[in-house]
């Protein structure tokens, strides 16, 4: 006998994580012959194909240990703080603030990229002025895929392993690390990035580095800065 699952009170807690336990607690009782339906739910209500972006602070051992905790918690409130305007000024949704990293979806790969390019770009401009012992560089990775989203709280799903080992494991200070699924979905003639294969965690990891554009990026009322910045890898 199929069982068909309780559906959520309303549309508000579609995406809530409880509504996401119930369904899970009532497919571990269920028999697996009978599971359809609910795991049909549970991808209704969670699974949006997204572009995800993974920021990741640059330095934790090497600050922490000659400044201490609570100056790198400063400097993570202060990326925090110049990224999000980039992430949601590119139409972002930004899902989780965990330790040093800033989790994001968005609807395409471009806009994520534009977003770490728009947040580098803002931390530069940053660097200008700020003491060394403060100086903010992050590292990004960028994943595409069918994600299960619970909203303002967390994502699962292999673009997303993918992107946080690219930006939180492999790219380095600055650098943006693009999944092959991510990178096939950018937009033809406006971005050079380069192939670059890793092996970690026991997986092969086929990924493209974004090096430059291919035309002249404009300014966003986000940008508080209002000067242009060099952006890393040139143009």
């Amino acid at each position: 006998m199929h069982h068909t699952p309780a559906l959520p009170p309303d549309a508000a807690t579609a995406h809530d994580k409880g509504y996401l336990r119930r369904l899970l607690s009532e497919r571990n009782q269920t028999p697996t012959s009978g599971t359809g339906a609910i795991d049909a739910a549970i991808e209704q209500a969670f699974v949006r194909s997204v572009a995800i972006l993974v920021l990741d602070m640059c330095g934790f051992s090497r600050i922490t240990q000659r400044h201490g905790i609570i100056h790198f918690l400063a400097m993570i409130h202060q990326m925090e703080q110049a990224a999000r305007p980039a992430l949601e000024g590119n139409g972002g949704e930004v899902i989780k603030q965990e330790a040093d990293n800033l989790f994001a979806v968005f609807a395409t790969p471009e806009q994520a990229l534009e977003a770490a390019l728009d947040t580098l770009r803002a931390l530069g401009a940053m660097n200008t002025v700020l003491p060394p012992e403060r100086t903010l560089n992050v590292s990004a990775g960028i994943g595409f895929g069918p994600t299960l989203v619970i909203a303002r709280e967390d994502l699962f799903g292999p673009e997303m392993n993918c992107a946080c080992k690219l930006g939180e494991d492999i790219a380095t200070a600055n650098e943006i690390l693009l999944t092959e699924a991510a990178w096939a979905s950018l937009p033809s003639g406006r971005y050079v990035c380069s192939r670059t294969d890793h092996q970690i965690s026991g997986m092969d990891l086929h990924a493209h580095r974004f090096e430059r554009c291919l035309f002249e990026r404009p300014l966003h009322p986000w940008d508080s800065t209002r000067h242009s910045t060099t952006l890393p890898g040139g143009r």
